[in-house]
């Protein structure tokens, strides 16, 4: 096993594209690491200069602390899983699983060893004799999974390996994926577009926009503390409420409404204009604490989810439409924007525990947690102020 270091890699083709952007990024050795961001924003370009498949532009590659920026990538101990799951087809799944071996000549019984562990660790062992036609996706991907983990490399790099599966097979692979790892320890960097699928795969999730890297931490610390409107929109299902504002008076208004802020406020005393977010979770119905700041307003839609309901209900707002807000929406490649496509309203989602007795087109009063709210800076989209940890601890 070995970590990986990004110093300064940037990646520019044809003169002109820059496709990855001076990136700083530390992998720890035995860390399993996302990449994460919407279509084009150079993720899967920065996993193809890891595993030098794409020459460097600039920067330097360490694995292991070795410099690796100018190593071919067959002199790379690194092994890669692909989107297609690239397995031979004439071959049985003993064979895939071998053949990288066969090719280092490794001795026969060595290469037994290795596949035959493989084999059991995934459990392939009933399908050792199927070609990958007789296989079904989710058999397939454990085979191409199973190709990389008998080289033993120093580490993993996965380029979307779940996103051919359904959505139920993806969901039952990211629980193999996790455990997996956790048994073999070994350092992996797995690119997707799923906020979702990185959010509960990752020990620390690295955000691409544009080529550049907008903030890697942990899921907890991305969801609690984004550093831009970017991130802000992008992480959190459903997505965080955002709405043009204004700071006045220790209050926050929009919309027709006007919510005091809390003492502890770092922005109580600013008069200006912002861009408001507030997490779904944190509109409740009025209950057990009464000091809670209120907001009327009429449901539109509601969707029942058994344990829990969704609300959404539009503002007197225009929507919050910037380059940030958009490039989070792709990245999401959620349907939620196009729910009331003819209505340029700001729309907010409230997330309520049970099945609350509301229909649509009611009037219902909502409890605002005002600690929990976040503020952007509506021209830099930087966080001017995000949930303080008292509030966090509190959730």
């Amino acid at each position: 096993m070995a970590g990986v270091q990004l110093q300064a890699v940037s990646k520019v083709f044809d003169g002109e594209v820059r496709a990855v952007d001076s990136i700083d990024l530390d992998i720890h050795d035995g860390e399993f690491l996302v990449l994460v961001g919407p279509s084009g924003c150079g993720k899967s370009t920065l996993l193809r200069l890891i595993a030098g498949l794409e020459e460097v532009s600039s920067g330097t590659i360490r694995l292991g602390g070795q410099d690796v920026t100018r190593v071919l990538e067959r002199d790379r101990d690194i092994a890669m899983v692909f989107q297609n799951y690239a397995l031979y087809p004439h071959m049985t799944v003993r064979r895939n699983l071998g053949f990288a071996l066969r090719m280092r000549r490794l001795p026969a019984a060595e290469r037994d060893r290795r596949v035959e562990e493989v084999a059991r660790i995934l459990g392939l062992e009933a399908l050792m004799d199927r070609k990958p036609a007789a296989l079904s996706g989710g058999q397939r991907q454990r085979v191409a999974m199973g190709r990389a983990m008998v080289r033993e490399p120093a580490a993993f790099l996965m380029d979307e390996p779940l996103s051919n599966l359904d959505a139920k097979l993806r969901v039952a692979m990211r629980a193999e994926l996790a455990r997996l790892h956790e048994r073999l320890g070994v350092t992996t960097i797995y690119v997707t577009h799923d906020q979702i699928e990185a959010m509960t795969l990752g020990q620390r999730v690295a955000v691409l926009r544009d080529g550049v890297l907008q903030q890697c931490d942990t899921p907890e610390e991305l969801y609690d503390r984004p550093v831009n409107l970017f991130v802000a929109a992008f992480i959190g299902s459903p997505a965080m409420n955002l709405v043009e504002a204004e700071l006045a008076a220790g209050a926050v208004r929009f919309a027709g409404h006007s919510l005091p802020l809390p003492d502890g406020s770092r922005l109580r005393d600013a008069e200006r204009r912002v861009i408001a977010g507030l997490r779904p979770s944190d509109l409740e119905l009025p209950g057990a604490d009464p000091s809670l700041p209120r907001m009327e307003v009429e449901a539109l839609v509601v969707e029942r989810l058994g344990s829990e309901s969704n609300v959404i209900f539009p503002l007197e707002a225009p929507r919050v439409d910037s380059e940030a807000t958009r490039a989070a929406a792709e990245a999401r490649a959620a349907d939620d924007e196009q729910l009331l496509a003819e209505d340029d309203r700001a729309q907010f989602t409230a997330r309520l525990a049970g099945r609350p007795p509301i229909a649509p087109g009611q009037r219902l009063e909502l409890a605002v947690r005002t600690d929990r709210l976040y503020f952007f800076d509506p021209e830099s989209g930087d966080t001017l102020a995000a949930v303080p940890d008292a509030a966090r601890a509190s959730v």
